[in-house]
């Protein structure tokens, strides 16, 4: 009977006993990958804007924007949009007020012919926008369109003249109305498009 308990029950026990250690280890180990996989997911979490944000819920940093004229604009093309002239120079749209010219983004809508230079063509979502001085165009049958771009649209350079906003005590970037966020892609500096001022 002893030898029959030695050979058979004991190693059973054994066998029981050590499969019972392996299956908690497991259980144990499956519990600290979940509690690493949702860290992860709360590190990489972006923040929410919603696509169109009013004006009245945009706050920015420097209350009053300084505006820059100037008397004339040489070499310029001008360009009628829905009874307003644009004059294009040095890469720049320009308006009239009072006999001076001042920097002014196009509208959505706004169409030209030919795209300026120093375009830089920025492709999302199966769609080739090109980006000048932050203006988005889409090309329509033979001319350029200004649109909007879409959110998650990534570009690596804002112009000169962003400004800084706050919105529910967050800050973005913004430029002709385009809510820009900063973001690393690739280990590179970037600005993702996350929303839209409307303007009331």
């Amino acid at each position: 009977m002893k030898t029959l308990i030695k050979a058979y029950v004991l190693p059973a026990i054994l066998l029981v006993a050590f499969t019972a250690q392996v299956s908690a280890q497991t259980r144990r180990n499956t519990k600290e990958k979940t509690v690493v996989t949702t860290t992860t997911k709360r590190t990489t979490a972006k923040r929410a804007v919603a696509q169109r944000i009013p004006s009245n819920k945009v706050t920015y940093k420097t209350p009053k924007k300084k505006v820059v004229s100037v008397r004339t604009v040489p070499n310029r093309t001008v360009v009628a949009h829905k009874g307003q002239n644009y004059y294009y120079a040095n890469n720049k749209y320009y308006t009239q007020s009072r006999g001076r010219y001042i920097v002014i983004a196009p509208k959505v809508g706004f169409r030209i012919k030919v795209l300026p230079t120093n375009y830089k063509r920025v492709r999302f979502n199966s769609h080739n926008y090109y980006n000048v001085h932050g203006i988005f165009y889409t090309q329509v049958n033979n001319e350029y369109e200004v649109v909007d771009p879409e959110v998650g649209t990534i570009v690596y350079e804002l112009p000169e003249d962003y400004e800084k906003v706050v919105i529910n005590d967050e800050t973005f970037y913004e430029y002709a109305n385009i809510l820009y966020e900063k973001v690393q892609v690739d280990g590179t500096r970037a600005y993702e498009v996350v929303g839209i001022i409307e303007m009331n």
